[in-house]
């Protein structure tokens, strides 16, 4: 973990965000938070995790209590890679953004074909009350614009830097600059020029720098107005600006 931290140092990566997908590994995700002033993390289960069991909304309001807590998630549909009948995807997903609104925390959202679906549960279930980020964007136009006018920030990750993106990259010039976040989802999905490579959270910089160069701004201006949408969005990191 010094490595990784060195890393991103050198690369002006100052904090970083670890992602919980299930109850099983959510102790080490807690502690690297714990650990390190720079870290924070999130509680929940993602929507591929094999355990299909219902997530008690209850029990992730009461892990989401810790301080070093800063969102619910990673959840959400995904009708790629698991298929059949999802409706325990969907109850899931419902018991999340419950959690979220229970405990005043942003959601951290995953869709992937589904996005029909997950704008509807979102809008049931009142997610426009706790806000959150749309991870690892991959959806069209129309999607971004719905999911930002539920409060939500729009996230690219390496796939925006890779040349068969041509869509997303439409997509990541018409963000509102204020619903901007940038990611790499380490370990996977590494930016060009390292793609096909494990990811690591110092390579967000490859991200950052191309989505500076499709809004026409130098990096040091996207790094400050995304480092400034992720402190505005999880504000359980104790900082604003």
């Amino acid at each position: 973990m010094d490595d990784v931290r060195q890393e991103m140092r050198a690369n002006g990566v100052t904090h970083a965000l670890c992602i919980s997908v299930n109850f099983a590994g959510f102790p080490k995700v807690l502690a690297l938070a714990e650990a390190y002033d720079n870290f924070f993390a999130t509680v929940g289960v993602h929507p591929d995790h094999e355990d299909r069991a219902e997530v008690d909304p209850l029990r992730l309001v009461e892990l989401a209590r810790h301080p070093r807590i800063v969102a619910i998630g990673e959840t959400g549909l995904d009708y790629y890679r698991v298929s059949g009948d999802l409706e325990w995807q969907r109850e899931r997903f419902r018991a999340h953004i419950r959690a979220a609104r229970e405990c005043r925390k942003p959601l951290v959202i995953h869709t992937r074909q589904a996005a029909e679906d997950t704008l509807a549960i979102m809008r049931e279930e009142g997610a426009a009350e706790v806000g959150g980020v749309m991870h690892c964007f991959t959806e069209s136009q129309a999607v971004a614009d719905a999911a930002i006018a539920l409060g939500f920030h729009i996230s690219f990750s390496g796939i925006v830097t890779f040349k068969n993106a041509g869509a997303l990259k439409d997509v990541a010039r018409a963000i509102p600059l204020e619903r901007l976040l940038v990611e790499t989802d380490s370990p996977y999905l590494a930016p060009v020029p390292h793609r096909g490579k494990t990811n690591r959270p110092a390579l967000v910089r490859y991200v950052a720098e191309e989505v500076a160069r499709l809004r026409g701004i130098g990096l040091s201006e996207l790094a400050a107005i995304t480092t400034l949408n992720f402190f505005r969005l999880f504000k359980g990191t104790g900082r604003r600006s």
